[in-house]
């Protein structure tokens, strides 16, 4: 049994439509990174270690 994963898209996508931005969802594997105007497109999976670094760093970049 497969359960189908849930998408989220950051309230911070802009103006518009807001479809210019990114989806992520979490998998068993990690954390899926998506092109939100490519729904069936290509996902990248990182580590959720390295996924939560990075997010880290967004919101507090070196030498701040």
């Amino acid at each position: 049994m497969t359960s189908r994963a849930i998408w989220l898209k950051s309230s911070y996508s802009g103006g518009g439509e807001g479809n210019d931005c990114v989806e992520v969802a979490q998998r068993h594997s990690g954390v899926a990174v998506r092109d939100s105007k490519v729904p069936a497109g290509a996902t990248l999976t990182f580590p959720a270690p390295a996924f939560s670094a990075f997010l880290a760093t967004l919101k507090h970049p070196a030498g701040e």
